[in-house]
């Protein structure tokens, strides 16, 4: 199966920083056996594949270096980057296994810039064992927790549990069990833990182990930031519409950028742009 791989850095305007992502263009889809080849010799958290080469809508598949994931924000921006710098500004819509996903790219000057409007967030309280069984393999202690954000599993097209720690302090501190953590993530259908902590009303700053996909930390987690915010919409923990910025990768030397629209109902926008690497 014949396409073009580009290499592009979302969330970002400076290839140093962002989330690398892959993305995939052909006029088919290759398997499934061939995606995950690809996207393991790409090397990065994950890569989008997307076709056919052209049209306002597209049918796109994630996958990390070890498994396909259901949904990948930072690829979804990279995605959409690429797409307005090669057929122009507008709204792409993006067939994903979890239903569709409006893209829609603007131009700033010489910068693009893409907005996606995730499916319908869900949320439910995270079960005190499994809150136990991650703070202990995080070598966390519940009382360094956010008593106003309270444990959560959150969903944006993706599951993330949602952990709040109550200072900077603790959030910045990251070393746990790979292949433990990776095994309870796998268990619970977790893609990433959403580690975040709260510095005022409208900023936010975020850590994410994804295991699960090979890699100790992601720079930048666009479907854990519209988890994010369907949670604290639908949880009643922050007064819809609102706009948050989410400030990721800052501790692995690779600061992004994410910028979350909270409607009163419906998907969350998460936006940000991209450059090619």
């Amino acid at each position: 199966m014949t396409g073009t791989l580009y290499r592009l850095s979302a969330f970002t305007q400076d290839p140093a920083g962002g989330n690398p992502a892959g993305v995939w263009l052909g006029e088919a889809l290759p398997d499934a056996a061939t995606m995950l080849r690809i996207a393991a010799e790409v090397g990065y958290s994950e890569t989008a594949f997307l076709a056919p080469m052209q049209g306002e809508r597209r049918t796109v598949r994630y996958y990390s270096p070890q498994a396909e994931v259901s949904f990948c924000g930072h690829a979804t921006i990279a995605s959409g980057v690429l797409l307005g710098r090669l057929e122009g500004a507008g709204t792409y819509v993006l067939e994903t296994a979890v239903g569709e996903v409006p893209v829609t790219v603007t131009r700033e000057g010489n910068d693009w810039h893409a907005a996606l409007e995730s499916v319908a967030p869900a949320h439910r309280p995270a079960e005190p064992a499994l809150v136990s069984e991650a703070l202990a393999l995080l070598g966390w202690h519940a009382d360094e927790l956010a008593a106003d954000l309270p444990p959560a599993l959150a969903y944006a097209g993706a599951w993330h549990l949602v952990l709040a720690a109550a200072s900077r302090q603790r959030l910045e501190r990251l070393n746990y069990d790979f292949d433990a953590l990776k095994a309870l993530m796998e268990r619970e259908g977790l893609t990433t833990l959403q580690l975040v902590w709260r510095e005022s009303a409208t900023q936010f700053h975020a850590r994410d182990p994804f295991p699960v996909g090979g890699v100790v930390e992601d720079p930048a987690t666009g479907a854990a930031a519209a988890a994010l915010g369907g949670y604290l919409r639908d949880a009643g923990l922050i007064q819809a519409p609102a706009q948050l910025t989410i400030r990721q990768g800052e501790a692995m030397g690779r600061p992004s950028r994410l910028e979350v629209t909270i409607p009163a109902a419906g998907g969350i926008q998460v936006s940000g742009s991209a450059v090619e690497l």
